[in-house]
C-alpha cells in the first residue's frame, strides 16, 4: 500500500472521527456518531497495518523477513481486542467512568514508552554509519533521513510527549482510584501544595533546554519521575465532588499526549486524533467548570472542591415516608420531574425508573427528567443511562432547560443524587461546593429524595435540603423503591 493511499485512507479516518464527534453533540444521532467513530478508527487501523512503515518493516531492524513487523502487530492488537472483550463483559455501567480512567492511563503510558523508544532508536541510528543507515526501514528510517535541526525539534516533541503521558498515567491512576473507593475521595495535598508542583514544573523546564541541547537519556528519566509526581499530586488535591471535571481534564491530557507523539513519528492521523481528542476534552473540561462554578485554571492546578470555612449549621429533621405516601402524591399530581444521580447508576434502577415514567405519562401526567451537568461520575453519564432504558429524549431536559420549572411542580423525584441538588450552594458562602449551580428542586411542591440511608454524596458534604419541610425521604435500594411504587401508579 502506497503513502498516497496510506493518506487517503487518513483523510477519510479524520472525517469519520469529526462526523462521530459532531453525531455525539445530540441524543438522536449519538448511535449513529459511535459507528463512525470505530468504523473511521477500523480503517485507521488496518491502513497503518498494510502501510509501508509497518507491513515493509522489520522488527529492530533484523532481517527476519517482509511483513515481520506486521505480525507483531497484528499478535499485539489480538491480545489488546481479546482483553477489551473480557473488560466490556464485565464492567458494569455504573463502573463506566472508572474504566474510562483506566483507559486515560493506558493512553499516557503509552505516549512514555513511545517517547521513550523514539530516544532510543534515535540513538541507535546516530551511532550507524551511512553503508548502515542505507539498509533501514520503518520509523529508523524516518530518523536517518532526519538533519540535525529537525532531530532537534523532535526531542523536544519527544519530550512533551512523554512529560503529558507521564502526568496523564499517574492522574488517571489516582482518579481511577477514587472513583473506585480506593484512594479517599477527599483532597490532601503533600506540605508545600502547590510551591511542589511549580517547582517540579521548574525542574522539567530546565530538563527540557538540558535535553533538547544534547542532553542524553537521564534527563528524560527524571522529567518523567517528576511528571509522575506532578500527575498524582494534582489529582490528590482534587476533590470528590469534582472528579467528573477531573475526568473530562484527562481526557483532554490523553490526546494532547497523542498528538505529540504522532509528531514525533510522523502520522498525521495521530496528530490529527489527538488533537480531536485534547481540544474536545478542554472544552468539556470548560463547560464543566462552567456548572460548577470553577475557573478553567483553578482545574488544571487542582486543589479546588475544599471549604474555606465552618459550614452553615443544619437545623430541622430528616422526615422518612413509605411507598404508599409517595403514589398517593404522584397519582395527585399534574406534573413530575425526576432527577437522577449516581445512586440510580449503583442500584441500576434506570429500567424501574423507566416504566415508572411510562405509567405515569398513559396517565396523563406531564413528566420530565432534570439532569445537570455533572450528575453521576462521567460527564453524561446519566443520559447515557436514560438512552438504555429507552426513555424518551424529548422529555431529557438539561439543568438550564428546567431549573425555572421547579417553582410550577408539584412533585420533584430526586433519585439517588446530593451535590447536584444542594441549596448550600447558594446559601453557605463557605459550603466547598459555594456557588456551583445547582438543581432547584426545594422550590417545587413536594419533593421525594430516594436514598438508602442518611449518609453525605460522594464529595462528603450534607445536604441541608433533606431536612426542609417540604422534603420526605423515601428511604432503600433506589430500584427496590421505585418497583414498589410500581404497583401503586397509574
Amino acid at each position: 500500500m502506497t503513502i498516497g493511499i496510506v493518506s487517503a485512507a487518513y483523510v477519510c479516518a479524520a472525517v469519520l472521527f469529526i462526523l462521530s464527534l459532531g453525531g455525539l453533540s445530540g441524543q438522536e444521532s449519538a448511535k449513529r456518531a459511535v459507528w463512525y467513530g470505530m468504523a473511521g478508527m477500523a480503517l485507521a487501523v488496518v491502513v497503518t497495518i498494510l502501510g509501508p512503515q509497518v507491513l515493509g518493516a522489520h522488527i529492530l531492524g533484523s532481517q527476519g523477513g517482509r511483513g515481520s513487523a506486521s505480525s507483531l502487530v497484528v499478535s499485539v492488537i489480538a491480545g489488546g481486542a481479546l482483553l477489551g472483550i473480557i473488560v466490556a463483559k464485565r464492567v458494569q455501567m455504573t463502573e463506566m467512568p472508572q474504566l474510562v480512567a483506566a483507559l486515560h492511563s493506558f493512553v499516557g503510558l503509552a505516549a512514555v514508552f513511545i517517547g521513550f523508544n523514539a530516544h532510543l532508536e534515535a540513538a541507535r541510528v546516530a551511532l550507524m554509519d551511512e553503508t548502515a543507515r542505507s539498509a533501514l526501514d520503518g520509523f529508523a528510517e524516518i530518523l536517518a533521513r532526519k538533519s540535525p535541526v529537525e532531530l532537534a525539534i523532535m526531542k523536544v516533541e519527544v519530550f512533551l510527549g512523554v512529560f503529558i503521558g507521564a502526568v496523564t498515567f499517574t492522574g488517571s491512576v489516582i482518579a481511577f482510584g477514587k472513583l473506585a473507593g480506593k484512594v479517599d475521595g477527599k483532597a490532601s495535598k503533600l506540605p508545600g501544595g502547590h510551591l511542589l508542583n511549580a517547582g517540579a514544573i521548574i525542574l522539567c523546564l530546565s530538563l527540557l533546554v538540558d535535553y533538547a541541547n544534547g542532553g542524553n537519556a537521564w534527563a528524560l528519566i527524571a522529567m518523567t519521575l517528576l511528571a509522575f509526581f506532578i500527575g498524582y499530586h494534582l489529582i490528590m488535591g482534587i476533590g470528590g465532588a469534582d472528579m467528573p471535571v477531573v475526568v473530562s481534564m484527562l481526557n483532554s491530557y490523553s490526546g494532547w499526549a497523542a498528538a505529540a507523539i504522532g509528531f514525533t513519528l510522523g502520522n498525521d492521523l495521530l496528530i490529527v486524533t489527538g488533537a480531536l481528542v485534547g481540544s474536545s476534552g478542554a472544552i468539556l473540561s470548560y463547560i464543566m467548570c462552567k456548572a460548577m462554578n470553577r475557573s478553567f485554571v483553578s482545574v488544571i492546578l487542582g486543589g479546588f472542591g475544599t471549604n474555606s470555612g465552618p459550614a452553615m449549621e443544619i437545623v430541622g429533621e430528616q422526615i422518612a415516608i413509605d411507598a404508599d405516601g409517595v403514589a398517593a402524591a404522584l397519582n395527585d399530581a399534574d406534573s413530575v420531574i425526576i432527577v437522577p444521580g449516581y445512586g440510580m447508576a449503583v442500584a441500576q434502577a434506570q429500567q424501574a425508573v423507566s416504566e415508572l415514567t411510562r405509567k405515569l405519562r398513559a396517565s396523563g401526567k406531564k413528566v420530565r427528567f432534570a439532569i445537570h451537568p455533572v450528575a453521576g461520575r462521567l460527564p453524561g453519564h446519566m443520559n447515557v443511562l436514560l438512552a438504555e432504558a429507552k426513555v424518551p429524549y424529548d422529555i431529557v431536559l438539561e439543568m438550564d432547560e428546567i431549573n425555572e420549572d421547579f417553582h410550577e411542580t408539584d412533585v420533584v423525584i430526586v433519585i439517588g443524587s446530593n451535590d447536584i441538588v444542594n441549596p448550600a450552594a447558594q446559601e453557605d458562602p463557605n459550603s466547598p461546593i459555594a456557588g456551583m449551580p445547582v438543581l432547584e428542586v426545594w422550590k417545587a411542591k413536594q419533593v421525594f429524595v430516594s436514598k438508602r440511608g442518611q449518609g453525605t454524596g460522594y464529595s462528603g458534604i450534607e445536604n441541608p435540603l433533606f431536612f426542609k419541610d417540604n422534603i420526605r425521604m423515601f428511604y432503600g435500594d433506589a430500584k427496590s423503591s421505585i418497583d414498589k411504587l410500581l404497583g401503586y401508579v397509574g
